[in-house]
């Protein structure tokens, strides 16, 4: 069973760029839409990126501490079936188009 996070969305801006709330941990997962806006890679912090289609998605933590990367893919899964990208395939590393 996959537990519910919340998803804030920043005002004039869409669902893919919100951020995934973890109430148990306090864990925060940023989402960047790498079609539409900047993103770039913060020290110290954890990321994850999915292609779908034509989309490509970054997931960065915000204040990672230790936090299990289990949990943080669960958050990007999540957040995948969420706004419906059944075909997501999560990256550890941003993939390059052949």
């Amino acid at each position: 069973m996959m537990t519910n996070y919340f998803i804030s969305i920043p005002q004039n801006s869409t669902v893919k760029d919100g951020i995934i709330h973890d109430p148990e941990s306090k864990l925060k997962v940023k989402v960047y839409n790498l079609l539409k806006s900047k993103f770039k890679p913060r020290r110290g912090e954890k990321r994850f990126y999915v292609t779908a289609g034509s989309e490509t998605l970054a997931f960065e933590t915000q204040g990672y501490n230790k936090h299990r990367k289990l949990l943080i893919l669960e958050m990007v899964a999540w957040y995948c079936v969420y706004l419906g990208l059944m075909e997501a395939q999560i990256h550890s590393q941003l993939p390059v188009a052949c």
